[in-house]
């Protein structure tokens, strides 16, 4: 609208006046017209060019189609993405310009449906960062990082747009909606308002910035820090392998082989081949140079040195958070969890920590005495915890992490996770590798059933590390289920992991921690595939929430069901026996001192850090000075020192958020007693409220209050310290 037009508008004072006020309305209303049929007009031209874009075009093929990985080269993908993003900001316009007054229907709907051709290009981008970064890929990476950024500010910041979405919130009540039409309105205002939408235009300026200059800084992190993981110790002579079981053994070897020096072993600079080395060589020295290079990715004074990068990132959080009215990154990021305040995520924190510490210095004593049995003549250091905790785990239980991992073939566990989905939630899964594209040779495929023989979507399995993936274990969403325009789409969901391969034809043995590393991420997949989600909006839950159903479904591995089909001995193919089960679960609460100080210490740094208004600068110093105050032993580290917490630097999302693991234990340790009360681990009236009050529904209504629901009452904090085997407290519920 132009100044004339506001200045006809406000002379509206008399019967001529009023005329003009109409002449002048017509005119608003024709050129509102034609804007809104340009963006017509431009959606319609650029969905026929993307269409004919592979990366960009709806999928084809079985199953409601499936991603092109027979197409996806790197050099598609920066004109996919430009194209992609143009599209996108059309289709924003027609809603953004629409004449008519805003409606659900004419603005959310619209909205939900909008950027689809740009979502399928940044999904197969994503997987590629992810799996296959090579040079090529980390370049495309360094410079769309921060344009798709602003592209998503663009949405953000229209002022148009906002204004539709906000008259549609200031007037919901009377607008008939359903209580889903209802929570995805209100869900998007408030998403639009945190991201600075009713910020001034200066405001918004600056946020832009801040945004397009923290995603360059996200991928300039992780880069280093791949560059770094990517790097190995090789061992030249086989008396340095002492203390290794074979399968380690052949596991480094074949990892030396894949980099070229075959005749050689290699630990690579990844967690998967770093901790079994340290639970088992009895080379100290080397131990050491293992646990140091480990500790100290992204922390060298190096090329790939991160301290710098998370200075930047830290000093940016904290001035979004400030333009934002929030007085900390902490609150912001925290304002959509079910936590709601980093006090009480600390409260839940710190509630843990003592008893978790004073468990340590235990666990350090009984150690010590071992090596003093053994004329060690040591004090035990970071680099000898596991080892030694192998150790007094023989002693005292009788229990031999290798004996254990005899059962724990891995192809065996992966039908195992599809037996309890099953058993659970009346899915199955057939193998479908070789019938659709793949991004790597050894990517398996799967057809997902329901009970009724309905097909339900697909599932991706990536099991093993290699060069260019980033480390640990992650669940990525290719599609979601939705079936808001009128049509059903289904999931296809993956799982990738980083086992170590073995030697050619050796079966793959994993621990058992693996396994439930394995049954954890399959768990964030069976979240979507049971997924009856009809907007996609509604689809993510909070952050404290997410982890919830992926970690109760770690407690299966060991359920006499499983074991007794599964977890068969590789050679012999007898089932894991009850003594052995039984030496297991007395040891339950080994080394639980260990395990929780070491993802405790990395969760109260990173809430440290950024529950604060100022930014720090020397992150070295920060991170000691934190972990004296917090009193952590001295015979650990944290689980992610800050120079390689990719959680925090390689994105927001789990920035001021690395506490949700702990926040979702409480609900996974008292969902499992649920089970267990009943007798039976596949009780049908516990599984059917998993999936039909738990999963399903996605965020389609309040978590808290969905689990409410499911078990009578509020989450028992007890049930996660009893699971730790720790003491607890008098008050049983979180709240």
């Amino acid at each position: 609208m132009t100044k004339s037009h506001i200045l006809a508008l406000l002379l509206a004072v008399s019967a001529p006046a009023l005329s003009a006020c109409a002449t002048a309305g017509s005119q608003i209303s024709a050129e509102a017209a034609a804007a809104h049929q340009a963006a017509q007009t431009e959606v319609a031209r650029l969905t026929a060019q993307a269409n004919q874009d592979p990366l960009l075009k709806p999928w084809t093929g079985p199953h409601g189609g499936v991603p092109p990985w027979d197409q996806a080269r790197v050099e598609l993908l920066a004109p996919a993405l430009e194209l992609g993003l143009a599209l996108q900001e059309a289709e924003i316009q027609v809603i953004a310009t629409n004449p008519a007054a805003p409606t659900f229907d004419n603005t959310i709907v619209p909205m939900q449906d909008a950027g689809r051709h740009i979502d399928r290009a940044t999904t197969i981008f994503g997987v590629m960062t992810d799996n296959v970064s090579t040079p090529a890929v980390q370049e495309v990476e360094a410079e769309w990082s921060p344009r798709i950024t602003a592209a998503y500010n663009a949405i953000t910041f229209n002022r148009a747009l906002f204004q539709r979405i906000d008259t549609l919130y200031q007037t919901r009540t009377t607008l008939g909606l359903t209580a889903e039409q209802l929570r995805l309105l209100e869900r998007t205002r408030d998403q639009f308002v945190r991201a600075g939408a009713a910020a001034t235009p200066e405001q918004q300026a600056r946020l832009g910035a801040i945004n397009e200059e923290l995603s360059s800084k996200f991928a300039d992190f992780g880069r280093r820090l791949l560059a770094d993981e990517n790097t190995a110790i090789y061992i030249t002579n086989r008396r340095d392998l002492a203390g290794l079981p074979p399968n380690i053994v052949a596991a480094l070897a074949a990892a030396a082989a894949e980099r070229g020096r075959p005749g050689e072993w290699a630990v690579v600079n990844t967690r998967s081949s770093v901790d079994p080395f340290l639970t088992f060589s009895t080379n100290r020295a080397l131990r050491q140079r293992v646990w140091t290079a480990f500790k100290n990715r992204g922390d060298n004074g190096d090329a790939n040195d991160t301290n710098g990068i998370i200075a930047e990132i830290l000093a940016l959080r904290a001035e979004r958070a400030q333009i934002l009215g929030f007085p900390t990154h902490a609150h912001l990021r925290m304002a959509d969890t079910m936590a709601g305040t980093p006090e009480r995520a600390q409260d839940l924190m710190m509630r843990v920590w003592p008893a978790a510490v004073a468990r340590v210095h235990e666990e350090v004593r009984d150690m010590q005495a071992i090596a003093d049995r053994q004329r060690a003549n040591i004090t035990i250091e970071p680099w000898d915890y596991n080892f030694y905790a192998e150790q007094v785990r023989r002693d005292r239980y009788n229990l031999d992490q290798n004996e254990v991992r005899e059962y724990f073939e891995l192809n065996n566990m992966v039908n195992g996770a599809f037996y309890m989905a099953n058993q659970l939630y009346g899915l199955s899964f057939r193998e479908i590798t070789g019938t659709v594209p793949v991004f790597e040779e050894n990517v398996r495929v799967f057809e997902v059933t329901d009970r009724d023989g309905s097909f339900q979507g697909l599932f991706y399995l990536d099991n093993f590390a290699r060069a260019g993936k980033r480390s640990g274990a992650w669940m990525n969403t290719y599609r979601s289920h939705e079936n808001f325009m009128g049509s059903e789409i289904t999931p296809i969901a993956s799982n990738n992991n980083n086992f170590v391969r073995g030697a050619p034809g050796e079966p793959i043995l994993i621990s058992l921690d693996d396994a439930q590393t394995l049954f954890h991420e399959f768990g964030h997949a069976i979240h979507y595939l049971v997924s009856t989600v009809n907007y996609p909006g509604l689809a993510t839950t909070p952050r404290d929430y997410v982890e919830y159903p992926s970690q109760v479904h770690e407690h299966w591995v060991l359920s006499r069901p499983i074991l007794d089909q599964f977890a068969r001995h590789y050679r012999t193919n007898e089932p894991m026996p009850q003594a052995l089960v039984d030496r297991i679960n007395n040891a339950s609460t080994f080394n639980q001192g260990y395990a929780t100080v070491e993802y405790l210490s990395s969760a109260l740094v990173d809430m440290s850090l950024h529950n604060r208004p100022e930014a720090i600068t020397d992150v070295d110093a920060f991170e000691r000075e934190t972990l004296a105050s917090l009193g952590m032993p001295r015979e650990m580290a944290m689980r992610h020192r800050l120079p390689q917490f990719g959680h925090l630097f390689s994105s927001d999302a789990y920035s001021a958020g690395y506490y949700s693991y702990l926040w979702s234990e409480v609900m996974d340790a008292d969902t499992w007693e649920m089970f267990e009360q009943t007798g039976n681990v596949f009780d049908p009236t516990v599984a059917a409220g998993m999936r039909n009050i738990i999963l399903a529904p996605g965020n389609t209504t309040d978590r808290a209050e969905a689990y409410r629901q499911f078990r009578g009452r509020d989450p028992d904090v007890n049930a996660l310290l009893r699971t730790r085997g720790f003491p607890t407290g008098e008050s049983s519920e979180q709240r």
